[in-house]
């Protein structure tokens, strides 16, 4: 890497796109349920997608709604109720979805590399700009994950896989031009 790079853009600019990937794997996974099954519960004690998208959507209006000059836990938010069941239509879940998404998407537009040695406050606590984005990134992917997992599991057989398939790494290294050679299969 050159000398002259701005480090802080340069993370600025993969966290961008860390979090636009996790938005478009959950809605890519939110696109193959019905919309009665976003209200399905896979399990005891688990949540709908509808549940988990209104938690992420709560969460990320909550900490990036004046990120850098109020605690990531607004008064107005009430956490609890994001895990209750409201059956909510896809619309509905949609666009509270996109609002959430929003709020971050405008913060990280805004923020400069000098911001990200800054501190902000979560529930009292501080943080280095940097580090609430990552552990804002940590706790997006884990309940992406759970999107996508409960999808998969509602949708069953039908399911089209949101990366390379089973059985698929040969043809998918092969399209990307990689020749893995016999070494690299088998794992």
């Amino acid at each position: 890497m050159a000398a002259d790079v701005d480090l802080g853009r340069v993370l600025l600019d993969d966290l961008v796109e860390r979090f636009a990937g996790l938005r478009r794997l959950a809605e890519r996974a939110m696109a193959q349920v019905g919309d009665d099954d976003l209200h399905r519960i896979p399990a005891e004690d688990l949540n709908s997608i509808d549940v988990i998208a209104r938690h992420q959507a709560g969460n990320l209006r909550s900490r990036f709604t004046d990120f850098l000059t109020t605690d990531g836990e607004k008064p107005w938010r009430h956490r609890d109720t994001e895990f209750e069941e409201a059956g909510r239509s896809r619309a509905a879940l949609e666009a509270d979805w996109k609002s959430g998404w929003a709020a971050l998407e405008g913060t990280l537009a805004a923020l400069q590399p000098s911001d990200l040695l800054a501190t902000v406050t979560v529930r009292g606590e501080p943080h280095t700009v940097l580090g609430a984005l990552n552990r804002q990134l940590a706790h997006h992917g884990y309940h992406v994950g759970q999107i996508v997992t409960t999808a998969r599991l509602l949708v069953g057989p039908a399911w089209t896989s949101l990366s390379v398939p089973r059985g698929g790494s040969g043809a998918f290294n092969a399209s990307m031009g990689h020749d893995m050679g016999e070494e690299g299969r088998g794992v």
